[in-house]
Formats: C-alpha cells, structure tokens, sequence
C-alpha cells in the first residue's frame, strides 16, 4: 500500500514537471519548514516569519514533529499563527508524534544514570519528566485561542516527497526540530534527499561543554540532536547535495523587550503577537530560517564531517566532526557547512521588517 502511494505521488509530480528547461524562468526558491512549533512565545513559530515577507521565496508548506512540543500540540500552534497572520493558504501536515527509538522511558532511565537533560521539551519541558506519558496526550488549551483551519490530509513524510519531486532541486528543507520526519520521508523514499535542492538544520552544537557551566545549560543543549539521534543520523548521512548546520551561532542573538517594542513600533497582527507573547529566548529557528533563504548572512563558515553518535551512553544524540584528514572512512558520513558568524545587523534589520509588513496584515 505505502509503495502505491508513493508511486502515484510521484507520477502526480512528474506531469507538474517543467517539460522543458529551455524555457524556463529562474529558478524560484521554494521551501518547507519542518518544526516543533511550541507556541506561542518562543523561537519555533517565530521561524515562519523570515519565510513570509521575502520575494522570489515561495513557502510550500509546514510540518510539525515532536520534540519541544507534542506533535499535535505544535500542529495547532502552527495553524493558529497563520490564521492571525491571514496566511491561511499555507498547509500544515501533522509529522511523527515520538522519536524513531528514543523513548520517554529510556530518557528517565538516562537521566538517572547520567544527569538532568535541561530541557526535555514535549517530555518535561524544564522540569521533571517523572509524570509525562509514554505517548502524546490530547491538545491542551492553547493560549492564544484554538485554530479553525484543519492540518493537510497527507502525512508530514509524505507531504515532504510530495513537494519535493514536484519541484526537483528547487526545494530547500529547513529543519529546525527533531529530524524525525526526514528520516522517515528518507526511508519511505530513497531519492527523496538528493531530489531537494538542500537540509539547512538547527541543531549540531559544537564544545558546549563550556558554555553550560559558564552560562545557560539549556542553550548548551543539543536538544533537536537529543530528541532524535537515530533520525539525525540517518537525515545528516543522506545525499543532499548541501546540508547547513546553524548551531552555535544561533544562540548569540537574544529576544529581548527592547527589540519587541521596536517590532511593534508598526502595529499588525504579527508584531502584536510577538510583543504580547515575548520570550527573552535566543532566535534559534529565526535565524536558520533567514540563511536558508539568503545565506549571504553568513560571514564566516568551515566545512567539516559530521555524525551524531547513536549508542546509549552519556554522548546519545551529541554531534561530532572531524576534518577529512582524521574522519572515519566507510560510514557514510556528509560534509556540512558550519556556520561560524553571520551578519547580526541585517538579520535583526531584515526580522524586523518581515514583522512589520508580514503580508495579509494591517
């Protein structure tokens, strides 16, 4: 049944196909986003907006995974935010509702054996992950009022490859979650990475040991690589034919009121959201949506293999890299741009203003 499934979607692609190149305009910048949206106030349904206000950038779509909320929790978030920022035309797929392997029981057990994890997300959030179930609850009330537009019928997986061989080298991927629903959409279709255009991740943090005794833990930690190592590494060993890693430098930008107050500076519907639902947070997700749509923020980056280990020790989920003279042979292991430092100035130049004239608002 999958294997039919699959091969009608990619027959219903081939016809959208341009059939001729010759012809063809430039090529356009198409991308999905796929998140953990807790919302709101936070960084993850933030990351729409660098997405919304940018020509020549088409949003194809979002889909939700588990990780710092449930996934269908996030799923409501996401459909809520776009309906108060009169966005409704873009789709919404619900994705995978628990890691490929890891567990709520296993990450107990971790926890006792080697230390607090700061922040578990969906599993706990900053507290205690004692109470959690196994398996995702109902949606809770969501603050800022239930959504009345519904999640595409297709599965997050299937709507990546759905997009994806519809639009052949031309879509991005931003994933700036868990990557569990890659790792399935990889799975269920072999050609599914090399047919995007490029994975521009979140996550991938790099000798944060440091950092997490010297200043916040919890934006040491890997959480998105945590979440999901198995799925992170089977995403990170596909054949794209680019991947971008934003880890460290994603946390050097902080949402704070004095930059709320100068986004509201303009009144609509999106900068009122973000200066009611303010979290003085770092713009994660923001960022790594920005350079994927205009990685000309990049000032400065290294390339470097790069794996996450997946045995079950106290390095469950954390990255690793290696310059091609020491890394392992015959595991398939991908070069990643690390990003190193960006354009700080622009960014926030460019996020304000994609706030303030966010389209379909007033």
């Amino acid at each position: 049944m999958r294997r039919s499934i699959l091969s009608a979607l990619l027959a219903a692609c081939t016809v959208l196909a341009p059939l001729s190149a010759a012809n063809a305009a430039p090529a356009p910048n198409y991308v999905v986003l796929d998140n953990d949206f807790l919302g709101p106030g936070g960084s993850n349904i933030q990351s729409i907006i660098p997405l919304l206000n940018r020509p020549g950038v088409t949003l194809l779509g979002l889909t939700s995974v588990v990780g710092d909320d449930w996934e269908n929790a996030g799923t409501a978030h996401a459909l809520r935010f776009l309906e108060i920022a009169h966005q409704t035309q873009i789709p919404v797929a619900d994705g995978a509702t628990t890691p490929l392997v890891n567990t709520v029981a296993e990450t107990k057990l971790r926890e006792q054996q080697f230390g607090i994890i700061p922040w578990k997300g969906a599993w706990g959030g900053l507290g205690s992950i004692e109470h959690v179930p196994a398996t995702q609850p109902p949606v809770r009330k969501l603050t800022e009022g239930a959504p009345h537009i519904t999640a595409d019928a297709l599965p997050a997986a299937m709507f990546l490859i759905r997009e994806v061989h519809a639009h052949p080298h031309q879509v991005t991927i931003i994933a700036a979650g868990p990557l569990t629903n890659l790792a399935l959409a990889i799975r269920i279709d072999p050609t599914f990475a090399e047919t995007a255009k490029q994975l521009v991740f979140m996550g991938g943090l790099l000798d944060a040991s440091m950092m997490s005794v010297t200043g916040n833990a919890d934006f040491a930690s890997d959480f998105n690589l945590i979440m999901d190592p198995e799925a992170a590494q089977i995403a990170l060993t596909a054949p794209w034919p680019a991947i971008t890693c934003v880890g460290n430098v994603s946390n050097d930008i902080m949402m704070t009121p004095e930059l709320a107050n100068r986004i509201d500076a303009k009144h609509n519907a999106v900068t009122d959201y973000l200066q009611k639902y303010q979290a003085p947070l770092p713009l994660w997700d923001e960022l790594t949506s920005a350079i994927a749509v205009d990685p000309t923020l990049i000032t400065k980056s290294v390339t470097a293999i790069m794996n996450v280990n997946i045995d079950h020790g106290m390095d469950y989920g954390h990255a690793h890299i290696w310059p091609d003279s020491t890394a392992p042979k015959g595991m398939g292991l991908r070069k990643v741009k690390i990003v190193q430092s960006i354009d700080k100035t622009r960014f926030i130049n460019d996020f304000v203003s994609q706030s303030q004239n966010a389209p379909g608002t007033h």
